[in-house]
């Protein structure tokens, strides 16, 4: 009995047939193969629900008439071989193929062979003439013996360069030559010479020089000592520093080296965005004394710019704010702390200018504050500047407290994953603070609220 009975066989097809799936899921649905099903679905088609039950071991018997006839059908009809053994009602459609197979090489007759019967023995090819003999025929043992050596030297010595993560292209002169002094005891000294593609001399010389060892280990057993001791707190000038106060004379620029064969890197302190580059250009009187109470709208203004760091990658706000109501007049950001933000900042603010408003703005001492090009910016709309005194970030307080304010609330307390997705929400921050976020000191009311109500 097959592997599945006539009745699955016929469940299976009628599935099928019923258009509720494709071939594949119906198969899987019913546990069944789906080139069989294929079959199943072709022998019903053919000749019904006979199509599908399994034949008997007697149908393998076909005469040559009935071969030759299913042949010509097929020739005739164009059909397939399983849409040719589903029509005859045949068990197996590979069976077929022979039957083609054997028509093609000996016509009619060959379809009445039994198919047990012997087949003519094939007498025995005449020996190979010595013309006639292939190149591995001719070489000698010796050759053969010869190729399998260097076979496998070059074998050893790819492996071992992959070992040490180099190919047989970037490998240096010293790595091929430590690799040929492995290998010397298993294979000739020439032959590995000529696989690493180094000169006598030049293994040689890498020899001796691996020989004499690391001059410089004594000193990068010190240079470890005293970076562990710290903690890693010490770079290279201070531990050349430290070995010099021992007694020892060395160079600097050897430390680093070493330091950096041995991938020591110190903790660096985090470095600040600072806008004061020295005294550079005009430097304004401090008009606001810190007097930070405005009466009305467009009277004190303050700017400043700060830094933020997303992934090693930075973005620099520059917003200009009202006193009056620490409203967030108008804002730039950029990817470089360059004057171009700055007057573009400056420009969105003069919008918010009314006739007769000629208000202060006060800033640090940062270079961009200093240019000529900020300073006309601000006569030609008749605004004063004025300046923090040089190193007195409370001259600038204000400024400072919503930095701080916007960086508690949004900066430090998510994550960013990128530059452009911080820049989105410093978009939307500032939104939020200008019209929903109520301060105490504006009597419970936002920024824009406040102006709308008192302005």
């Amino acid at each position: 009995m097959g592997k599945y009975t006539d009745q699955a066989k016929l469940a299976a097809v009628k599935d099928y047939c019923s258009g509720e799936g494709g071939l594949k899921s119906v198969a899987r649905r019913h546990g069944v193969d789906a080139t069989l099903l294929r079959q199943w679905v072709a022998g019903y088609r053919a000749l019904g629900e006979a199509g599908v039950r399994t034949k008997k071991r007697e149908f393998f018997s076909y005469s040559a008439e009935f071969k030759l006839s299913v042949l010509e059908r097929m020739r005739e009809e164009g059909l397939s071989r399983r849409q040719a053994a589903a029509l005859f009602n045949i068990r197996r459609f590979n069976v077929i193929a022979e039957w083609e197979h054997k028509f093609s090489q000996g016509g009619p007759e060959a379809l009445s062979r039994a198919p047990g019967a012997r087949r003519k023995k094939m007498s025995k090819t005449p020996p190979m003439q010595a013309e006639e003999q292939s190149p591995d025929q001719e070489r000698s043992r010796q050759d053969l013996l010869d190729e399998l050596s260097r076979l496998r030297m070059e074998n050893a010595y790819f492996k071992k360069a992959r070992g040490l993560g180099s190919s047989e292209r970037s490998a240096s002169a010293m790595e091929r030559a430590l690799i040929v002094l492995e290998l010397r005891q298993q294979f000739p000294l020439a032959g590995l010479l000529q696989v690493a593609g180094l000169a006598r001399s030049t293994f040689y010389y890498q020899q001796k020089l691996l020989q004499r060892g690391d001059k410089y280990a004594d000193l990068k057993v010190k240079i470890r000592e005293l970076f562990d001791r710290h903690k890693g707190r010490y770079g290279y000038r201070r531990i050349t520093a430290a070995i010099r106060r021992a007694g020892d004379l060395v160079n600097h620029k050897t430390v680093r080296r070493m330091m950096v064969q041995l991938q020591l890197k110190c903790c660096v302190r985090v470095k600040k965005y600072r806008a004061y580059k020295g005294q550079l250009g005009h430097v304004a009187p401090n008009v606001l004394q810190r007097k930070f109470q405005a009466n009305r709208p467009n009277e004190k203004w303050v700017t400043d710019v700060t830094e933020f760091n997303v992934a090693g990658r930075k973005l620099y706000l520059s917003p200009v704010m009202d006193l009056f109501n620490s409203e967030i007049l108008s804002y730039e950001m950029s990817a470089r702390p360059l004057f171009g933000m700055v007057g573009t900042m400056l420009k969105k603010a003069f919008g918010r200018l009314r006739d007769g408003d000629s208000p202060i703005l006060h800033s640090d001492q940062g270079w961009q504050y200093r240019m000529p090009e900020y300073r006309r910016l601000l006569e030609a709309r008749a605004i004063r500047q004025s300046m923090s005194r040089k190193g007195n970030c409370l001259d600038n307080a204000a400024m400072e407290s919503f930095f701080g304010t916007l960086k508690s609330e949004l900066y430090y307390v998510n994550e960013f994953r990128s530059i452009e997705e911080l820049q989105a929400s410093v978009d939307s921050y500032i939104q939020y603070y200008n019209h929903e976020r109520i301060k105490l000191k504006l009597k419970g009311l936002s920024p824009v609220e406040y102006r709308l109500r008192f302005a």
